[in-house]
C-alpha cells in the first residue's frame, strides 16, 4: 500500500492575542534599546566634556595631596622621635661625663691622701664650691684642702679667698677684707692631718661681674699655697686637675 504525501497545507487556529504580546514585547526591546544608547551616548558626552576632565584631574590631585600630607605627618613624626632620643642621649652623655669628672677628682684626691709620689707631697688645695644664696649676692664657698699622709703631722694656718673680675670697664681683684665675714677677718682657720672641708660665705658687689678665684693656703712654718680657680670651674665644683692629678688619671 503505498504511502500518502504530507498535506501542503496545514489549517491551524488563528492566535491574534499572542501575536500582539509579541508586537508589544519586540516595541519595549527596541524602546529600551534607545533609551540605552541615549544613556551611554550622555556618559560619553559628559566624559569629553572640559569640565568633566578638569574635575578628575581635581580629584586625582586631592588625592595626591592628602598622599603627600600624610607623609610630612609621618616625617614630621619621625623627626620628633628622632629629636627627643638625641636629646635623651646628650642628656646620658653629660650626666656620664660628670660621673667621670667626678671619679677622677675622687681619685686624684685618695691618690694624694695614699702619698703615691713625692711630687704630690705637701699641702694642696683639692676643692672649691660656691653655691649662690637665694636673693643676695652672697655666694657660700667650700674649701678642700689635703696633705699627703707620709707627712704624718698636722697642718695648721689659714686659707682667704680673693675675687678677680670687672667692675664697670675696669679689672679688679677684691680681697679677703672686702668679702669675707668679720668673724672670720684674719681668715678661715684650719687644723688637719689628712684633709679638710673649711667653709665660708663672700658678698661680691651688685656691680661686679667676676671672672676668677684666687684660693690662698698658708701653713703655720711653711710656704703658702695659691690655686686660680675659674668662677665656672669653682660652680660645678670640677676643677681642671694640676700636672699630680693627671698623673694620677688613667
Amino acid at each position: 500500500m503505498a504511502s500518502r504525501p504530507p498535506p501542503r497545507f496545514v489549517v491551524r487556529p488563528h492566535d491574534a492575542a499572542g501575536q500582539r504580546r509579541r508586537a508589544l514585547w519586540m516595541g519595549l526591546a527596541w524602546v529600551a534599546s534607545l533609551a540605552l544608547v541615549a544613556v551611554l551616548a550622555g556618559g560619553l558626552a559628559h566624559r569629553a566634556t572640559p569640565a568633566a576632565t578638569e574635575m578628575r584631574q581635581l580629584k586625582a590631585l586631592a588625592r595626591q595631596n592628602d598622599d603627600l600630607q600624610q607623609q610630612v605627618a609621618n616625617l614630621q613624626r619621625a623627626g620628633q622621635v628622632a629629636d627627643i632620643a638625641n636629646r635623651s642621649v646628650r642628656k646620658t652623655l653629660a650626666e656620664r661625663e660628670e660621673e667621670i669628672s667626678g671619679l677622677r677628682a675622687d681619685l686624684g684626691f685618695y691618690a694624694r691622701l695614699t702619698g703615691g709620689d713625692a711630687q704630690r707631697e705637701g699641702l694642696k688645695v683639692q676643692e672649691v664650691r660656691l653655691r649662690p644664696v637665694a636673693d643676695s649676692h652672697a655666694w657660700n664657698l667650700t674649701l678642700s684642702l689635703t696633705q699627703n699622709a707620709k707627712r704624718g703631722e698636722d697642718v695648721i694656718g689659714t686659707a682667704t679667698v680673693s675675687v678677680e673680675g670687672l667692675r664697670g670697664d675696669k679689672v679688679v681683684q677684691l680681697g679677703w677684707d672686702a668679702l669675707g665675714d668679720t668673724a672670720q677677718a684674719g681668715g678661715v682657720p684650719f687644723r688637719f692631718k689628712y684633709f679638710q672641708q673649711l667653709h665660708s660665705t663672700i658678698v661680691l658687689p651688685a656691680d661686679f661681674r667676676p671672672t676668677r678665684l684666687l684660693v690662698t693656703a698658708r701653713p703655720s712654718g711653711d710656704d703658702a699655697v695659691t690655686r686660680p680657680v675659674a668662677w665656672g670651674e669653682a660652680l660645678s665644683g670640677h676643677l681642671t686637675p694640676t700636672q699630680g692629678e693627671q698623673d694620677a688619671q688613667p
